[in-house]
């Protein structure tokens, strides 16, 4: 497993990370899966309170206890469920961020979290008051680094111009190329670790049945996979997906949503993959010309 320092943090992270949304409260094989994550040498755990109305974060605190000090804890703030159980909103708000890190910090079953990110976001947000949230929540000891989690460039932009955020967890793969454009040589540039989410495209980059994805038809997506699925013959599909995510030297760590044991098998078997070289990097992006933002720029 190779391992990228998050720099504004000081915080060493593995190459591949687990993202734990996938994962429900009522499976008993939680803490095996998260322990053999970790016995592999997976570092990062990604949650959010948003996640099941917080009972995700609760079955990762219950399957770390007593191991946070061999990994880091990345959850996120900012959708506030109703009191109804209906939805939630977006509520980007200080007061709620500092009394909302309490109760992940309660669920999470520790007194600190490594990377708290906002979760989501917009140009009209109360930035200035996001920022003094998380600053005073350093100052209390209660995390560690902060950022935000957004596929927006405008608000991309501004957070890295105006703030010293440490990471930002932004969606990224080979079927979605939008940040190949300009946000990835924008946070590489200012030192800002990316945290790639997405990597496997909800699925379709991992043997899931073609389906109309972002602005690309079943047709289409059927057809880039074919023919993804017949370069680099030395290489399975879950393979490429992972390592043109990974071997982007802009990249810090690629987050894996991990539901079974197979899928952390085919995520982990990627990792410990050689790198791509230039020519297969290459040859991949070759397959279709990529995408770019149309909203939000």
């Amino acid at each position: 497993m190779q391992y990228n320092t998050i720099e504004r943090a000081g915080i060493k992270v593995s190459s591949l990370s687990f993202g734990c949304m996938s994962l429900k409260s009522d499976t008993p094989q939680n803490d095996a899966l998260i322990g053999k994550a970790i016995d592999a040498g997976i570092t990062l755990f990604d949650t959010a309170d948003l996640y099941e109305k917080g009972e995700n974060e609760k079955l990762l605190g219950k399957a770390i206890k007593g191991r946070h000090k061999d990994i880091a804890i990345l959850t996120k703030v900012g959708n506030r469920w109703r009191s109804d159980g209906s939805g939630w909103d977006w509520c980007p708000q200080k007061q709620y961020i500092l009394s909302a890190a309490d109760e992940s910090l309660k669920r999470l079953q520790t007194d600190y979290i490594d990377i708290y990110l906002l979760h989501g976001g917009t140009t009209e947000d109360p930035s200035d008051d996001v920022i003094e949230a998380f600053e005073r929540l350093k100052e209390l000891g209660k995390i560690r680094s902060y950022g935000i989690s957004s596929i927006r460039p405008n608000v991309i932009r501004k957070y890295v111009a105006d703030y010293n955020i440490a990471a930002i967890m932004t969606q990224y793969s080979l079927l979605d190329r939008r940040p190949e454009e300009e946000t990835l040589k924008l946070m590489h540039k200012n030192n800002v670790a990316v945290l790639a989410r997405g990597t496997v495209a909800g699925g379709l980059l991992a043997g899931k049945p073609a389906y109309d994805y972002l602005d690309m038809d079943t047709e289409q997506i059927s057809s880039i996979i074919n023919k993804l699925n017949t370069t680099l013959t030395g290489r399975v599909l879950t393979e490429k997906a992972y390592r043109y995510v990974m071997d982007n030297p802009a990249i810090t760590t690629a987050v894996a949503g991990i539901r079974t044991e197979k899928q952390l098998e085919q995520a982990l078997a990627a990792a410990e993959a050689a790198p791509l070289t230039v020519q297969e990097r290459g040859i991949l992006q070759d397959v279709w010309a990529g995408n770019k933002y149309v909203q939000h720029r």
